[in-house]
């Protein structure tokens, strides 16, 4: 079966989540992030960061992929348009915005918690979908992203304000991970 580079992103992007949730809700990560984060918008800006920076690596290798033909990934064309990933980070966008207006995800019940974690994962790959195109909807110009209009400067904003923000939100929860592992190796 041949699967496109969408339908890998997708289902990459779909095991991370499924892969974050778990662990925040089945071990003791979880426990360390709501202790060392209270907030409940810190917490959701630390998941929201490390959405976007995995689903940013993910795309750059997947358009790297294509561009080198490694692989069996192409581009997702429909009646003849090539439908670039930024549609698909704008739709995201919307769902959870709508989502966060009829405050999907803002109660206190585990549902509700499970709610938010995914809400702000969501709003990650989203955000790190349009953004990583950005040049083209600067430009208004598909071939923006290939030219030379600071393409790489905005990749290098984008990934390090990411990197930032995972450290500036999250660097409680880090410093209590570490200890913990320095006990259980103790």
């Amino acid at each position: 079966m041949h699967l496109t580079g969408a339908a890998i992103l997708a289902i990459f992007i779909a095991v991370s989540i499924a892969v974050i949730v778990v662990l925040l809700h089945f071990t003791r990560a979880g426990q360390l992030l709501h202790e060392n984060i209270q907030d409940r918008p810190r917490r959701r800006f630390f998941l929201a960061s490390i959405s976007f920076f995995i689903t940013f690596f993910a795309v750059r290798a997947i358009v790297y992929c294509i561009t080198h033909h490694i692989g069996g990934f192409g581009f997702v064309i429909v009646g003849g348009a090539h439908i670039h990933h930024l549609v698909w980070g704008i739709l995201i966008l919307l769902g959870v915005g709508y989502g966060w207006l009829a405050e999907f995800g803002n109660g206190t019940d585990p549902s509700q918690r499970f709610a938010s974690v995914l809400m702000s994962l969501l709003y990650g790959v989203g955000a790190a979908l349009t953004l990583d195109e950005f040049a083209i909807w600067l430009y208004l110009d598909p071939n923006a992203y290939w030219g030379h209009q600071n393409r790489d400067n905005i990749d290098a904003i984008i990934l390090m304000g990411a990197l930032l923000g995972i450290g500036a939100w999250g660097a409680p929860f880090f410093a209590a991970l570490a200890g913990w592992r320095k006990k259980a190796a103790a």
